[in-house]
Formats: structure tokens, sequence, C-alpha cells
């Protein structure tokens, strides 16, 4: 795998999930998306609690060590939607073969120079995840993408079309409820805390369609959990699902 690469899809019009607006929001925080206070900063304060769920996931699904500090060892992982690569990197510091797609090519520029400069080795590519012929993943995550798409049927299969056997899928997303409504788009987007056209509450996804979406995708989800907020903890794993939460999917 050459060091922190880019690439270019292959001509495809099969699957498209890939909303242009959307990947132009984005490509658009590309230059400041590994400032932890520039526009991306909520995902700085994000990263960590994922990262939580992810460790504590890998570990069960593989009978991990917990001590151990390279986890992904000899194993291979996708993030899609990775943006500018700030899971890639902590994956690929984790011990995995990592490979990022997002629909802004800005994005995995912007990603793969950083992961040059952090002396990693994380193969990055822009377009639809459908016009790439990438194989097969140990560890596949969509964090916070699922609310972004076109099709939410189709970008499930395309994910489980990318996931090996006994592999182990990780996504999170917004849930649909007042509470989300309230505090990601009226005070997180309303107070600057969140770039404005971010989110779009009707896109939301509740953990039932989530579930039903991923079972037509042929995907078993497992016991979501909670990523809540408070003035004490900040962003932390719970129990309260109605803001956002973070998901394990395994084939059926």
């Amino acid at each position: 795998m050459s060091d922190a690469t880019t690439s270019t899809p292959s001509n495809t019009s099969a699957g498209q999930t890939i909303r242009p607006d959307e990947a132009a929001h984005f490509g658009k925080l590309a230059k400041d998306w590994w400032d932890p206070k520039g526009s991306s900063a909520m995902l700085h304060k994000l990263n960590p609690v994922r990262l939580e769920f992810l460790r504590e996931a890998i570990d069960l699904h593989w009978a991990g060590d917990i001590r151990d500090t390279r986890p992904l060892a000899a194993k291979s992982a996708l993030d899609v939607g990775c943006g500018a690569g700030l899971l890639c990197e902590p994956l690929a510091r984790l011990g995995g073969e990592v490979t990022g797609i997002d629909a802004a090519p800005e994005n995995t520029a912007a990603a793969a120079l950083h992961a040059e400069r952090s002396g990693l080795d994380i193969r990055y590519m822009a377009g639809e995840l459908a016009s790439h012929d990438i194989g097969t993943f140990d560890l596949v995550t969509a964090m916070e993408v699922i609310e972004h798409v076109a099709d939410k049927r189709a970008f499930a299969s395309q994910l489980a079309a990318r996931l090996a056997e006994g592999g182990l899928m990780v996504l999170s997303t917004p849930n649909r409820t007042v509470r989300s409504r309230t505090l990601m788009i009226g005070a997180a987007e309303g107070f600057g805390l969140i770039p404005r056209g971010t989110h779009h509450w009707d896109d939301f996804v509740t953990p039932e369609e989530l579930s039903d979406i991923l079972a037509g995708a042929g995907l078993s989800m497992g016991e979501p959990r909670g990523i809540a907020f408070s003035p004490m903890k900040g962003l932390h794993l719970s129990d309260d699902l109605s803001l956002n939460y973070i998901v394990t999917a395994r084939a059926r």
C-alpha cells in the first residue's frame, strides 16, 4: 500500500449515493479540519468517544487483549466518509492497514497530506464507494455519514459488500428526536459550534430505522449506545440515545 495516496474513482453510475451539495459543503471545511478550534472542533470532541466504543467493540469481536496497543495488527480497516482522516489515523495507530474514502476530494487530499506529515501509511480515495474495486475489510466504519447519503439502503448494501467474512462494522448517526433538533441544529448550528447546513433533521435515522436498513443489507445490528452531552461530562457514551448513537453490525 503506497504511503498516504489518493485515488481517482473508476467511471461507473452504479449505486450513486453522494449528494453533490453535501460533498461541496464538507469539502469547503477541508483546510481547517485538523484544527481542534476550527469548524470541525465538535468532531475533535466526538472522536475520543467513538474510539472508546470502537476499542471495546474490537476487543469483544476478536476476543482481544485490552492491554494490546495494536489490536488491529494484521487487520484491514475501511473508514467511509473519512473527512480529512480524524478516525483513519487512530485506526492506523491501532495497527490497522487503513483505507479512507470520502465524497469530497478536498478532504482526501487534506487527509493524505496530514497522514504523510504524521508518518502514517494510509490509502485515501475520493468518490463513490461502489466505484472503487478495493476488496473487503475486517473493519468497516461509517461515522456520522448515513444521514448525508442520497440512498440509505444502497449505501448500507455498499458497506456490507466491503465487509469481509467474520468482519465488524461500526456506524454512528444522530437520532431523529426533538432533542437532536433542538441541540444539534437549533443550538449547535445556531451558535456556530457546528457549521450551518451540516445537518438536516429529516435525514436523521432512528435506531429502529437503522436496524431495518442494515437488515435489508444482510446485517444484524448490535445494541446501540448513546452519545450524549452534558455540561459536566461533555460528549460521552450513555444509555441515552436521544441525541446520537453508535452501533456495531455483523453479517447475518
